[in-house]
């Protein structure tokens, strides 16, 4: 029986057919989508209004616009969810959406969902620069006091030092996954990258050099060690930097990224990790390094283009608000109204531990979600910030509320923006 598709499905079918033919206008766009969708009952106005929201619409010029492109994201094969929680499972929703987050149980208000470690842990300046004071562990974050535990980087010296300090010494053991590289005694060919990072408050780039610190070492390690992160990392959410800016940046109308500071710091970027400018530099990187990187990996991870500025985008995107890439968190899709609060609970003794807890009941089934935004922003702004990341419209039941309460702008604009936003929620 015929039915009205939601805004999920009509979106990326109208987005696709556009792509294939973008000399076409609206009615054969429209045309081409009821023949292709005999069971989908769309008027063509809807067609319209949808091709107008994404800047597909020719110009009178006959020029065709930029079409929107969203992130990317696929779900990690054999992803082990019990050392998490039982709680939870992975959905794959739709080529748009990608994957979430759905409760396999009942989990009330106020109840831990689950605890989870960092994968890396990238943060926030002002812990950054605690610990390059050693007054923060290196590994995991937490500022020290005066316990016996605390321990010393084992490479520093008088002519190379290193100022990192560790809680203890299973901090100092696991900090093994990415401190080496990072270390100004054993890596010194790090050090102009981790400056210009720390002089331009740049998180991607500095979560970026942590986790590329983390793929290189685990390639030492061993293979299913390397397979692991590896999947992880390249199934993480990902828009490259030169997409954000060619397909959100213009209509959220933010800022153009510096493109200029794009190369510097990929110039910097292979310098530490790969191609060191000085021979001592290349003696020492090669002690750490001693297993060479296949072809294939070098370009996925060096490649100005494919890799590094797609690292970028992908750190951007999957960072916690304090500097941590979490490999269950970043499954966690978006609402201006989330179900789950993410809190830093254990700040004496694992700062960089996060504890996913449920802000109200939350039944079988139902999606798990996290705001990306302030949720305290007005909506114009949530909305122009999530543009801004090639997320598009939010369409959650907040949304739909304040976009009928918009005052002050075109009458007919606003009820076309909420019954778009109610056809996202399927209920057109």
């Amino acid at each position: 029986m015929p039915a009205s598709p939601t805004e999920d499905e009509l979106t990326p079918a109208i987005i696709e057919l556009k792509k294939e033919n973008p000399e076409l206008g609206i009615a054969k766009v429209h045309a081409l989508l009821t023949n292709k969708f005999p069971e989908w009952i769309v008027s063509e106005k809807r067609t319209r209004k949808i091709l107008q929201n994404q800047g597909l619409i020719v110009s009178a010029t006959g020029q065709a616009p930029n079409v929107q492109v969203y992130p990317s994201s696929r779900v990690v094969s054999g992803l082990n969810l019990a050392k998490w929680t039982p709680k939870v499972d992975v959905k794959w929703f739709d080529k748009r959406k990608g994957k979430g987050l759905v409760a396999t149980q009942e989990i009330k208000e106020g109840e831990v969902i689950w605890k989870e470690d960092p994968f890396i842990v990238a943060p926030e300046w002002d812990i950054f620069d605690l610990q390059t004071r050693s007054l923060a562990c290196m590994f995991c974050t937490t500022p020290l006091g005066d316990s016996p535990l605390i321990t010393t980087c084992l490479a520093s010296n008088i002519t190379s030092p290193c100022t990192a300090r560790f809680c203890s010494r299973l901090c100092l053991t696991r900090s093994a996954q990415v401190h080496p590289l990072l270390c100004p005694a054993r890596n010194p060919a790090s050090i102009p990258l981790i400056k210009f990072a720390r002089e331009t408050r740049w998180m991607a780039l500095h979560a970026l050099t942590h986790c590329t610190g983390r793929l290189l070492l685990a390639y030492q390690s061993d293979e299913k060690t390397f397979n692991d992160d590896w999947e992880i990392s390249c199934a993480l959410a990902e828009l490259g930097m030169e997409e954000r800016h060619k397909y959100s940046f213009n209509l959220s109308g933010q800022s153009e990224p510096d493109r200029d500071a794009w190369k510097k710091a990929h110039r910097l970027f292979v310098q530490a990790f790969k191609e060191p400018g000085t021979p001592l530099d290349v003696k020492k990187l090669a002690k750490i390094l001693k297993k060479p990187l296949p072809k294939n990996l070098q370009t996925a991870l060096f490649d100005y283009d494919t890799g590094f500025l797609r690292g970028l985008g992908r750190m951007s995107l999957n960072l916690e608000a304090h500097g941590g890439l979490y490999a269950l968190h970043s499954h966690l899709n978006h609402s201006c109204d989330p179900n789950v609060s993410v809190r830093h609970l254990n700040q004496r003794t694992a700062l960089a531990r996060i504890t996913l807890i449920g802000k109200r009941d939350i039944r079988v089934g139902e999606e798990l979600l996290v705001t990306y935004v302030n949720p305290q922003a007005p909506y114009r702004a949530r909305q122009n910030e999530l543009q801004g990341w090639g997320f598009g419209a939010c369409t959650c039941p907040r949304c739909v509320e304040e976009a009928k309460k918009l005052k002050g702008g075109n009458d007919q604009e606003l009820a076309d923006l909420a019954s778009e936003l109610k056809a996202g929620l399927g209920v057109m």
